[in-house]
């Protein structure tokens, strides 16, 4: 399960997006902080770093902890940080639905091992899923999962959210996601299954996933298309 600083962090980061703590606000102290969520100083500071280091809030010596986070005009897709495509859906306020197109079990060959890097002769579960949000098909999802890993797993869980599945039902701590971001030009498929317009490149982020004992579970590959897509980091400059 997740620890207890991330749901605090969760919870602070919506009520932050929320409004509730507007930009360039201070939020409340660590002391009142402790109070309110029932935890230890170490807790409320572990939720905190987490927060600075998705560029949410900045701590100002002397004064406290103040927002730094302000909404954009476009849909956002916060990739510092490990979030269901429901999760985003909701924080911008859209209505969203997902379509399994594919879902079998594979054996890995070589071309799939090189892809995905998983190792030859590994047993995945294939899954594709085109999502819909804003009127239109705008992310083609295409995905490889350790099978060990996702079992019970079915389509219809695949239509709702494969990680709430595998942190609420089956216990998983989805830890780290290494992420390579890229522009590829469209193809066929991509033309066939998203609402493309007159977009010929899309935005396609691969992630290469893994749990809290270090096992890489699932590979994905979202293809984006380009005027839905914005990438959002936080850099710090050092001393």
């Amino acid at each position: 399960m997740k620890a207890i600083y991330y749901d605090i962090y969760k919870d602070l980061r919506e009520k932050i997006m929320a409004g509730v703590y507007p930009y360039q606000t201070f939020i409340p102290s660590e002391s009142k902080l402790v109070m309110e969520y029932g935890c230890t100083h170490n807790t409320i500071r572990r939720a905190l770093q987490v927060l600075m280091l998705h560029g949410f809030v900045h701590s100002v010596r002397g004064k406290g902890v103040r927002v730094i986070w302000q909404a954009g005009h476009r849909t956002r897709f916060v990739f510092g940080d490990i979030e269901t495509f429901r999760e985003a859906a909701a924080r911008n306020g859209l209505e969203a639905t997902t379509q399994v197109r594919a879902f079998e079990y594979v054996v890995a060959d070589k071309r799939i091992a090189d892809a995905t890097g998983f190792a030859v002769g590994d047993e995945l579960l294939h899954v594709e899923r085109i999502r819909h949000f804003d009127g239109a098909n705008l992310i083609f999802d295409k995905s490889y999962f350790r099978a060990s890993c996702v079992e019970g797993l079915t389509p219809e869980i695949a239509s709702d959210s494969i990680f709430i599945y595998l942190e609420g039902e089956l216990g998983m701590e989805v830890t780290i996601s290494n992420r390579t971001i890229t522009m590829e030009y469209a193809t066929a498929e991509d033309r066939e299954v998203l609402d493309l317009l007159d977009f010929d490149m899309l935005a396609v982020v691969e992630n290469r996933t893994f749990n809290s004992e270090g096992v890489h579970f699932e590979t994905t590959w979202s293809r984006h298309r380009p005027d839905y897509f914005t990438f959002l980091d936080t850099a710090v400059r050092g001393c």
